[in-house]
């Protein structure tokens, strides 16, 4: 059966998306928004807990002919789609210009003891890590250097704010990530997993590239990333087994957030893969 058009912004079904925005509402309904193709085709074949992670699809009509593939997985997966006018999409989306597609979809974090007890060789601690922005793209970083998980501590930001969703570029729904863990907990949980833990701050003692120079990022690593403005505490630091810095060989102040991440991430996953005998990153 055809499906029906929505044509009011208020629409029971549409209020309720759109109050998604809010992360209060968010966390009692444990639903995100995810927008845009990119977000919706991976949603559509996420499932969580053995369930579809996209539970509702809104897709005006150019973008449903258009992105008809999307569309039909949404269906196959079960998703409830809405043939929404534009005002509609506009009206739900966080974005300046909506893409015409918007789904709404179940939280999918892991837990903190799942993701230990799968003995991960590489992941990334976002320790107060406030910009919804960077945590997506430190998100997305972590999955292209083939990180095992990401794990936000309980001063971070929502990983499910939609700019966060949107800066990951799909990648929130490759790996599992791990939310509100205390960062002590976090590091001691790591460390008893027998891996190592780096904190990467400008200020460090250590040297990234002596620690490559001496072969010392073979094994198990968490990189721990601190605040945008002011890096990480010393309580902080003082948890880890090393605080690395990323040399600056220029005349540049510092590196942002994501930028330094993405050094750091892909260092450790040229080490790991130098130790088991494949020579690159992007090798099979």
């Amino acid at each position: 059966m055809p499906t029906p058009e929505l044509i009011s912004p208020r629409s029971p079904r549409v209020s309720a998306a759109r109050r998604l925005a809010k992360r209060n509402v968010r966390g009692k309904e444990r639903l995100f928004l995810a927008e845009g193709p990119q977000a919706v085709r991976e949603a559509a074949g996420h499932r969580t807990g053995g369930m579809a992670t996209l539970v509702e699809l809104f897709a005006t009509l150019e973008a449903a002919d258009r992105y008809a593939d999307i569309v039909g997985a949404a269906r196959d997966a079960g998703a409830r789609v809405h043939l929404a006018s534009e005002q509609v999409i506009a009206d739900i989306s966080t974005t300046v210009t909506p893409q015409g597609l918007v789904g709404v979809c179940r939280f999918l974090d892991t837990p903190f003891d799942e993701i230990l007890a799968a003995g991960p060789r590489l992941l990334a601690l976002l320790a107060n890590v406030r910009d919804p922005g960077n945590a997506g793209t430190v998100l997305r970083c972590a999955d292209a250097a083939g990180a095992e998980a990401v794990v936000l501590t309980d001063a971070s930001v929502d990983v499910y704010n939609p700019k966060a969703v949107r800066a990951s570029a799909g990648s929130l729904f490759h790996l599992p990530v791990a939310v509100g863990v205390p960062v002590e907990q976090a590091v001691e949980g790591l460390r008893g997993a027998g891996v190592r833990v780096l904190a990467a701050d400008g200020a460090g003692d250590r040297d990234l590239d002596d620690e490559l120079d001496e072969d010392a990022m073979g094994g198990p690593t968490a990189w721990v990333f601190g605040n945008e403005a002011w890096g990480l505490p010393e309580e902080t630091r003082a948890l880890t087994d090393a605080v690395v810095r990323v040399p600056i060989h220029g005349n540049a102040e510092s590196l942002n957030l994501a930028t330094a991440a993405a050094v750091c991430l892909y260092a450790s996953a040229r080490a790991q893969r130098a130790a088991t005998g494949c020579r690159s990153v992007t090798g099979n």
